[in-house]
């Protein structure tokens, strides 16, 4: 399929500093793609490129099949939103809203219709005569993505839309954000460095690292089959094991590979019974011994610290009340399976 949105070859240097290193990426239309990265990765200035509100060293940026490189930013038809908003504070979230399409000519009339559609999509049309300053901040984050919408870009950029706001807000606005982008078809690109964000929110994700991609496809490609280092310790908290580490544990590897990832909720917890060692050898599974260091609650989770063949491990079980609570320096065995254990390639490979 042809892209929408296709970025060759992009770089952008400020100074002696290369941000973005060749970076390629082709978008489907009605796509919503996550960059995900740590901060000074490249992934908002990535978004300014595209926007056009920096200027590129060098690369080709194609929005349906049109060459958009020197085009300024008001003929790119593409929207963007802010970390911060950005609303007008002397306009009502009827006139942010409208604000572009008064730019461009529209009638009042039309803004007002527009404006009026777009105040139901959010389930703000009770705030229509309302000042910014008397908005929370997620009430102003759904006026800022309406006015973005109001003008009907091609694409939508999203730069770290609700880094600002509380935990429980966030999740309901990227719902909210994922269902009006389904909704409208809107080609999208969302800059986050939350990695359940962007899980959660995305048909797809590209990772990156200083400035270019080290990985991408869907969530489940992105957690479930980590081809780096990187990538393995960014996505989750997988066990990054070295070659030396590995043979340990598991007695044999399969893979001439020099290091290895195994992810928390793939180490079992068994308990010291006899019978309950030797079922889990019997379904194949390698069984060592170790010591809680220590525990931590993650909701439905806990995540324990357990040293086993001198070796650090992360272990997730289920917080179900029905498994026994472990405390510090209590002596467990943990279950290995073989097939869960990931080869790794070198940096850059």
């Amino acid at each position: 399929m042809k892209p929408y949105l296709k970025l060759a070859g992009i770089r952008k240097q400020f100074g002696d500093m290369t941000v973005l290193n060749q970076v390629n990426l082709d978008i489907r239309e009605g796509e919503l793609v996550t960059l995900l990265g740590p901060s000074g990765c490249g992934k908002s200035t990535l978004l300014r490129c595209i926007a056009g509100l920096t200027e590129l060293s060098d690369g080709q940026i194609w929005l349906d099949d049109k060459d958009i490189v020197n085009l300024p930013p008001c003929s790119r038809e593409i929207g963007m939103v802010f970390q911060s908003y950005a609303l007008f504070p002397n306009m009502t979230v009827s006139e942010n809203i409208g604000y572009g399409m008064k730019m461009r000519g529209a009638s009042k009339d039309a803004r007002r219709q527009r404006a009026e559609e777009l105040l139901e999509l959010i389930d703000m049309t009770d705030k229509r005569d309302a000042y910014p300053q008397h908005l929370s901040g997620g009430q102003q984050q759904r006026v800022a993505l309406a006015r973005s919408l109001a003008v009907q870009p091609k694409v939508l950029l999203l730069d770290e839309p609700l880094s600002a706001l509380d935990a429980k807000i966030r999740k309901n606005l990227r719902t909210e954000i994922r269902e009006i982008q389904k909704k409208f078809n809107i080609t999208t690109i969302f800059v986050t460095h939350d990695q359940e964000e962007a899980l959660t929110l995305s048909d797809r994700v590209c990772l990156m690292n200083k400035g270019s991609i080290v990985q991408q496809g869907t969530p489940e490609e992105l957690y479930s089959t980590p081809k780096t280092e990187f990538v393995a310790r960014f996505m989750g908290s997988y066990n990054v094991l070295s070659r030396a580490e590995a043979l340990r544990l598991f007695g044999t590897v399969e893979s001439e590979a020099e290091s290895f990832a195994i992810r928390p909720e793939s180490l079992v917890l068994a308990s010291k019974d006899r019978g309950d060692v030797d079922e889990q050898a019997d379904a194949g599974k390698q069984v060592v011994e170790g010591t809680v260091h220590s525990a931590s609650i993650l909701g439905n989770v806990i995540r324990y610290a357990i040293d086993a063949a001198g070796i650090r491990l992360t272990v997730d079980a289920l917080n179900d009340g029905r498994s026994p609570r472990l405390g510090d320096n209590s002596p467990v065995n943990l279950a290995l399976d073989h097939s869960q254990l990931l080869q790794l390639e070198k940096e850059g490979a």
